[in-house]
């Protein structure tokens, strides 16, 4: 990710290689990570049974929040791709009866039909 997009707060793909050593003690048995994106200091890990939000918190980064979303509670998604002057792309999660989304904005470099991909394949 580079330094521009994200200070503006744009999510960038991450290495999964590093991303499934990083988080492993979150994984399930048979859990497999299939896209992981980073945007300062929140990592979103998608995997094949759920999806992970890990919010890195306070001054020292040493709380850290895990919220866990399985596919099925989902009940709707967006994604806004980036226009022509545009510089990133919007993705909206809805989920449950909770009114308001979860909301990340992803740089260029995000594949966001991929990311589409993965949440229409288990949402």
């Amino acid at each position: 990710m580079g330094l521009i997009s994200g200070l503006m707060g744009n999510a960038a793909s991450a290495d999964l290689g590093k991303l499934r050593e990083q988080y492993s003690q979150l994984f399930a048995e048979g859990e497999t990570l299939e896209a992981g994106f980073v945007v300062i200091r929140e990592t979103f890990l998608f995997t094949n049974r759920r999806l992970i939000l890990v919010d890195v918190q306070g001054v020292t980064g040493s709380k850290v929040a895990y919220l866990s979303i399985p596919y099925g509670k989902i009940t709707k998604y967006s994604v806004e791709t980036a226009g022509m002057f545009e510089l990133d792309a919007d993705l909206k999660i809805w989920v449950g009866s909770d009114p308001e989304p979860i909301a990340c904005r992803f740089s260029r470099q995000v594949d966001v039909y991929a990311l589409q991909r993965v949440l229409a394949q288990h949402a």
